[in-house]
C-alpha cells in the first residue's frame, strides 16, 4: 500500500510463536493436490512499472494520462524495447489524496482514464473537443498530473458523450445492446457502484450525474477502451500486471453495498480498522482507516465476493500483484474509535481457505505476492504452498556488508519478481544520492569498483541479470530521473501520484538500446 512501506533488513522470516510454526502448515488438500506455477510466471521476462495516469499528454488528454492513443504508443515503445510486462497500480476510482490505494470501488475503473479521442472515434463526441489552446498544450507537455484540471475538462465531456449516446441509440443499436448486456452481466458490482456514485456526485453539477445510467455508461466505455488496449498489448506480446489491494476504504461502494461483509457497528461505522503496529519508524503505528473484513460472513458464502472481485480483475489483467499479502495470514486489528494504532493486536485471517477457493474456481492463480515488511514464516509457507512468486527489492539489498540480505541477486530464486524499487521507493538516482558512504561502498563492491555506469543503469543491469524470472523496472528509472519523479512517499498525505511521462521521453533509439540489454540478459 502507498502508506506503509518501511525498510527492514530481510534475512530469514521470523517465527513469532508456536502458532507460526505449526498453525501455518499446508492443508491435507494441498498436500494431495499440489498447486502449479502459472505459465506466465515461468517465462524469463522484463517489464515496466507505469500507472496509466502517468502516461503522457496527447490530443484530447487533460491533466492525467488515459487509455487512448498515448497508451497504444507506449505499448509500441515497450515492444521496441523488448519489454513484455506492463505493471500498473490499482485502477479503481481514486479517493483521498487521489491515491489509487484509496479507491472508492474494488470493481469500477477511474473515470478520468476514459479517452476522449476514442469517444470521438466512436462518434459520441465531436472532433472539436480535441482542440487545445496553447496553454493546454503547454500544460500537457509537463511532467506533472493535475486531477483538478482533468475533472474540470473531462467530466462535462463524459456527460455530453452519454447524452449523445442516448440520442443516437436507434442508430447505434449494436452498441446499445452491448451496453445493456454489460449492465446485466456486471450488475453484481455495477449497481452498488452507480448508487454510490450518484450519492457522491456534486449537487451543483448537471442533472445527468444524478442518473445511475450515466455512471453505468462511463464504466461501459472504460470497459470497452480497456479491452481494446489489452487486445492491442497482446498483439505485441505484452501482458498486463494489475495490483489488488487487500483491504477496502471505509468510504467506498464495497463497504456501502456489502456492509455485512465488514466489521461495522449498527450505525455502519467500523468496529475494527486495519493498520500496522508501532515500530522505530512510526511510534504510533499506522492506522489505515480500512474496515476489517467479517471473515465469518465471507466463509458462509464461500468467498463469493472475493471470487467475483478477482474474476473482474483477471478480466482486465493477465497477472495480479496481491498488495499486503501478509494480510492473508494475519491482520493488525485496531479499535474503530482509535486515534492511532498503538492499542491494536494481531488477528488470524483465513487466507488459505480463500486462496483454495479461488484456485478451485479459477484454476492456477496468476498472483504475485507482495511479501515485504515484517514477514513471518507462515506468510512464506502460504506463498509457497500456492506457488506464488514473492518480491525482491534491490534498493534494500546493500545495507548489509556481509552479503546476507535476501534482496541481493545471488539469493534470488527463479520464482520471484525483482524490482530495483517500487512506487513506494525513491527513484534509483534519488535513492543513491541519499545513501551513506558505507552502503555506496557495498554497492560498488557488488557491482564492480570500476563501473562507469550511472546508478540507474547499474541497478537496472543487476535486475535484468538476476536469476528471477521476472524483472520489473519503474519507467522513471529507465529514464534516469531523480527524486522529483518519485511516485509516492509513504506517510505523506499530499503531493503523491503526480509524476507524468513526457511524450518526448519515448524515444525509439532509447528503446532499441534497452532491447539490446534485455536480450543480453536472456529476457
Amino acid at each position: 500500500m502507498g502508506t506503509r512501506l518501511r525498510y527492514r533488513q530481510r534475512h530469514s522470516p521470523r517465527l513469532h510463536s508456536a502458532r507460526d510454526l505449526w498453525g501455518g502448515l499446508p492443508s491435507l488438500q494441498a498436500l494431495i493436490m499440489p498447486h502449479r506455477i502459472h505459465p506466465l510466471l515461468e517465462e524469463r521476462t522484463a517489464g515496466v512499472l507505469l500507472h496509466p495516469t502517468s502516461l503522457p499528454g496527447a490530443r484530447g488528454t487533460a491533466g492525467v494520462g488515459d487509455l487512448g492513443p498515448a497508451a497504444r504508443k507506449f505499448c509500441d515503445w515497450m515492444h521496441r524495447a523488448g519489454l513484455k510486462r506492463w505493471q500498473m497500480l490499482p485502477i479503481g476510482p481514486v479517493g483521498a489524496g487521489d491515491s489509487p490505494y484509496s479507491a472508492l470501488s474494488s470493481f469500477a475503473i477511474e473515470p478520468m482514464l476514459a479517452s476522449l479521442a476514442d469517444l470521438v472515434s466512436d462518434g459520441w463526441l465531436p472532433a472539436s473537443v480535441l482542440r487545445q489552446s496553447e496553454g493546454q498544450k503547454k500544460a500537457e507537455r509537463g511532467d506533472r498530473s493535475s486531477w483538478s484540471r482533468a475533472r474540470k475538462h473531462k467530466l462535462p465531456l463524459l456527460e455530453q458523450a452519454y447524452f449523445n449516446f442516448r440520442q443516437q441509440s436507434r442508430r447505434h443499436r449494436r452498441a446499445s445492446t452491448q451496453f445493456q448486456t454489460f449492465r446485466k452481466c456486471q450488475s453484481h458490482w455495477l449497481d452498488p457502484w452507480t448508487d454510490f456514485a450518484v450519492r457522491q456526485a456534486d449537487p451543483k453539477s448537471s442533472n445527468i450525474s444524478a442518473h445511475p445510467e450515466y455512471h453505468a455508461f462511463v464504466q461501459w466505455i472504460l470497459d470497452r477502451q480497456w479491452h481494446a488496449l489489452r487486445k492491442y498489448a497482446r498483439s505485441l506480446d505484452i501482458k498486463l500486471i494489475g495490483d489488488l489491494p487487500i483491504f477496502c476504504g471505509a468510504d467506498s461502494a464495497d463497504v456501502e453495498g456489502n456492509p455485512e461483509l465488514f466489521r461495522l457497528d449498527r450505525s455502519g461505522q467500523p468496529q475494527v480498522l486495519t493498520g500496522c503496529p508501532p515500530d522505530p519508524f512510526a511510534v504510533d503505528g499506522q492506522l489505515w482507516g480500512h474496515p476489517h473484513y467479517r471473515w465469518s460472513a465471507h466463509r458462509k458464502d464461500h468467498f463469493s465476493w472475493w471470487t467475483e472481485r478477482v474474476k473482474v480483475t483477471l478480466d482486465r489483467f493477465d497477472l495480479v500483484r496481491i498488495d499486503h499479502f501478509i494480510g492473508f495470514v494475519r491482520a493488525y486489528e485496531v479499535p474503530g474509535n482509535a486515534q492511532n494504532a498503538r492499542n491494536g493486536k494481531w488477528g488470524r485471517t483465513p487466507g488459505r481457505e480463500l486462496l483454495t477457493q479461488l484456485a478451485k474456481e479459477l484454476g492456477q492463480l496468476p498472483f504475485i505476492a507482495e511479501d515485504l515488511g515484517d514477514i513471518t514464516a507462515a506468510v512464506h509457507r502460504l506463498r509457497d504452498e500456492f506457488e506464488l512468486p514473492g518480491m525482491r527489492i534491490l534498493q534494500w539489498a546493500f545495507f548489509d556488508a556481509e552479503g546476507g540480505s535476501n534482496d541481493l541477486p545471488h539469493h534470488h530464486p527463479k520464482h520471484c519478481v525483482v524490482y530495483p524499487g517500487t512506487h513506494d521507493n525513491d527513484t534509483i538516482q534519488g535513492w543513491h544520492q541519499g545513501l551513506d558512504r558505507a552502503t555506496k561502498k557495498n554497492l560498488l563492491s557488488y557491482i564492480g569498483e570500476g563501473s562507469q555506469l550511472s546508478p540507474s543503469d547499474m541497478l537496472i543491469q543487476v535486475a535484468l541479470h538476476s536469476p528471477a524470472n521476472t524483472a520489473v523496472i519503474q519507467m522513471q528509472d529507465f529514464l534516469g530521473h531523480g527524486r522529483r519523479s518519485r511516485m509516492n512517499v509513504p506517510g505523506r498525505p499530499q503531493g503523491n501520484w503526480l509524476w507524468r511521462l513526457k511524450s518526448s521521453d519515448l524515444k525509439m533509439a532509447h528503446a532499441s538500446k534497452l532491447h539490446t540489454h534485455i536480450k543480453m540478459s536472456g529476457r
